[in-house]
């Protein structure tokens, strides 16, 4: 076995044989990773935040939001450059971390670092400020006066690490709004955003202490270091991913005047119309689905977990079901799935032991529940015909098919779960598209996107239904009555 070590985060200021190294141990077939994460006192915490804090002041908030963007970009074009060191070791490293297949992981770099492009960024930034530069100084507005935009002087991340480089959103979003950022590194995958911040070092050197990367364990219950408690008492803002309790522990331990912004567990779901199901159509829509079942074994918080679809339609739901467990077995023959935890074996056994008690329990009228194909198999479709509250599986590619009479049944099914609701994706005809969209955000659901792309969002898209900049930043307002009570005390008045 070949053992690699390297040291994560990054600490601008602040002497790495100073610092206390905790080792977090990763293996994947014949590779094995020692990585070393940065266990800061309070002392060292404090002095990093002050670091940061000035030197955003300095470099990051005098920076037009658009030189932020080319900054970006440049890093972003060295990151899609397969020949660049760092994509050669994101390559190289993150599977061993994540346990993804090396090519899903190559693919789904790709296809996240394109979203964050130069042209990408620009409409990122139009879709919260319809005059972007709010964020560059004071900026006229319709009512008389002036607003501005000012983002945090210091804003604190939290990242989960259930997707490789996820730390990339929110890093972004805080140097658009010039934050100086300082980031919690997930133990799940600790070395992405610690890569992402010495790569902008280097882009543009000016910028080198605008941002930090950390780590402490859990949601920071700090031992005798205190690391974490100092961080969250120097910040404005901050946001956070990952479980609901870690999130919950995170709120109990700011102060009421903190800004939180958190993101917890949420569930996606499909509806397919009849209209999406003749011959030709059903097979192509069963491949995207699977893919978007397949993407990082359903651990992102867009994935799929039940496809409802319509019958009525030239292929039947139990049809389509088998076409998505085809494509499910032909992805793995291409992406396999990551080798599961102990843990993670035992909820997909009792998921596939649920669906097949439902089928026992339909006596001799004949399954309305089955599991289609073997359960020794890397993935796994359920088909119901009975209709079935949105439910949580197993995810690491377990699906739930689910056959209507009408699209309109898949309102009170999945509305109960209002709170958690984040995706949907849908194969309908536009009037359809339309209408169903209209009733399942009055329930909740914050993003609609086509079959396919659930697992892969757009630049730009409301995380959560909420907006990824303005969130963060405070408005400062000029009212008119400033302004018109300025000018007689002007030089030319007189």
């Amino acid at each position: 076995m070949t053992l690699h070590r390297i040291q994560a985060g990054y600490l601008p200021g602040l002497d790495a044989a100073e610092v206390d190294w905790q080792l977090l141990s990763f293996a994947q077939g014949d590779q094995a990773l020692e990585v070393e994460v940065p266990v800061l006192s309070a002392a060292q915490m404090d002095a990093l935040a002050a670091r940061v804090r000035q030197a955003s002041a300095r470099h990051l908030k005098t920076m037009a939001v658009s030189e932020i963007i080319a900054v970006v970009d440049q890093a972003i074009a060295r990151l899609l450059d397969r020949s660049d060191p760092y994509r050669q070791q994101a390559e190289a490293y993150l599977p061993v971390v994540s346990g993804y297949d090396s090519d899903m992981v190559r693919l789904g770099l790709t296809g996240f670092f394109k979203t964050f492009r130069a042209a990408q960024l620009h409409r990122f930034v139009a879709e919260d400020f319809a005059n972007p530069k709010v964020l560059d100084g004071f900026q006229p507005t319709p009512k008389g006066g002036a607003v501005r935009a000012f983002g945090p002087d210091l804003l604190v991340h939290n990242w989960a690490g259930n997707v490789p480089a996820l730390a990339l959103w929110s890093m972004v979003c805080g140097l658009l709004v010039k934050a100086g950022n300082i980031g919690k590194l997930p133990s799940a995958e600790p070395l992405f955003a610690g890569w992402f911040a010495r790569l902008l070092a280097e882009v543009h050197p000016p910028i080198a202490d605008c941002f930090a990367v950390v780590w402490w364990r859990g949601a920071g219950e700090d031992g005798a270091s205190g690391g974490a408690s100092a961080l969250y008492a120097q910040a404005d803002t901050v946001l956070a991913y990952g479980g609901n309790e870690a999130l919950d522990a995170i709120r109990r331990r700011l102060p009421v005047t903190t800004r939180f912004l958190p993101h917890g567990h949420k569930l996606g779901f499909g509806v397919v119309s009849a209209t999406a199901l003749d011959t030709l159509k059903a097979p192509a829509l069963a491949r995207l689905a699977a893919w978007d079942v397949m993407r990082y074994d359903q651990q992102g918080c867009y994935s799929p977990h039940v496809f409802y679809v319509q019958r009525g339609g030239a292929v039947s739901p139990r049809a389509f079901a088998g076409y998505l467990a085809g494509e499910l077995a032909n992805l793995h023959r291409r992406f396999p799935r990551r080798p599961l935890a102990v843990e993670d074996s035992a909820a997909v056994a009792k998921w596939q032991q649920g669906v097949e008690w439902k089928a026992l329990s339909a006596g001799a009228e004949g399954p309305a529940d089955q599991l289609i194909g073997a359960s020794s198999a890397a993935w796994s479709v359920a088909y119901s015909d009975t209709l079935q509250p949105l439910a949580p599986t197993a995810m690491q590619r377990t699906i739930q098919v689910v056959g209507v009479d009408a699209l309109d049944d898949v309102v009170p099914l999945v509305a109960p779960h209002s709170r958690f609701l984040q995706t949907a994706g849908i194969a309908a005809a536009p009037a359809e598209l339309f209408r169903l969209a209209g009733l399942l955000g009055a329930v909740g659901v914050t993003r609609i996107s086509a079959i396919g792309s659930m697992s892969a969002p757009e630049a730009g898209w409301h995380h959560d239904g909420r907006f990824n900049l303005l969130d963060l930043v405070r408005m400062t307002e000029i009212e008119q009555s400033a302004e018109l009570a300025a000018e007689p005390l002007a030089p030319y008045a007189d």
